[in-house]
């Protein structure tokens, strides 16, 4: 069956989904230990862990306002430090961010059609010139997952086959799932120990590990854009 997702691509062309995610049922949204997913427009549970789920109608359309948010929004949280970014040679500087949620679980997107060979990964986005890292993280986690989040610290850097790709931790502090933009076929809420089971494609497997180690994934910055090297 091929459904056709609500939202046009950039082109505003429509974007046709060969194998459709299933939404699980609104109760998973409740259980910790369950992958919680909902579909483009699907139904999405009011709140969540305190947190409203809500559309982000105010989000910004420009390069502008993207950058504007990131830089307010370092008032929200206690600022972090982060490692001069390396660009590396031929490759693409992107920026993304591993959302954690107040339960323990973490936000993942499914690009429709799995394209590049990721049935789920994280959103990440490419830099446009002049756009700040955090502000290209912020930016593509909404426009991948509908959410609206905060960056609270740096994650890693990882040599992917197409990009240099800084990627920053962050928490959600608005907008609605279902309000994915249209390179999502959907956004699911997976606990950590089925996270290896979800993120497939091996550009991710080092950025789980960070997120199962634990103590990893509160190394030092340094330390670990050391030893992040792996392939999108």
């Amino acid at each position: 069956m091929i459904l056709h997702h609500p939202k046009i691509d950039d082109d505003g062309a429509s974007v046709a989904l060969h194998s459709p995610t299933q939404a699980s049922s609104m109760d998973s949204w409740l259980d910790p230990g369950r992958i919680a997913t909902v579909v483009p427009h699907g139904p999405a549970p009011a709140s969540l862990n305190g947190i409203a789920c809500a559309i982000w109608r105010d989000a910004p359309q420009d390069d502008a306002g993207w950058a504007l948010v990131a830089q307010r929004d370092v008032a929200q949280v206690d600022d972090f430090p982060e490692p001069p970014f390396v660009p590396a040679p031929g490759k693409r500087v992107a920026a993304g961010v591993v959302i954690l949620e107040g339960d323990g679980r973490v936000w993942v997107v499914h690009p429709s059609n799995a394209f590049g060979g990721y049935p789920a990964t994280f959103p990440k986005g490419t830099l446009d010139p002049g756009v700040p890292l955090r502000a290209t993280a912020v930016r593509e986690a909404f426009e991948e997952s509908g959410l609206r989040v905060v960056l609270t610290g740096f994650l890693a850097d990882l040599t992917r086959s197409r990009s240099r790709t800084r990627y920053y931790l962050g928490r959600r502090v608005g907008g609605c799932p279902s309000d994915m933009g249209w390179e999502s076929q959907a956004v699911s809420l997976v606990p950590r120990a089925q996270l290896t089971d979800v993120l497939v494609n091996p550009n991710d497997a080092p950025l789980v590990a960070m997120l199962l180690g634990g103590e990893d994934a509160q190394k030092p910055g340094q330390e670990r854009q050391r030893a992040s090297s792996a392939g999108r």
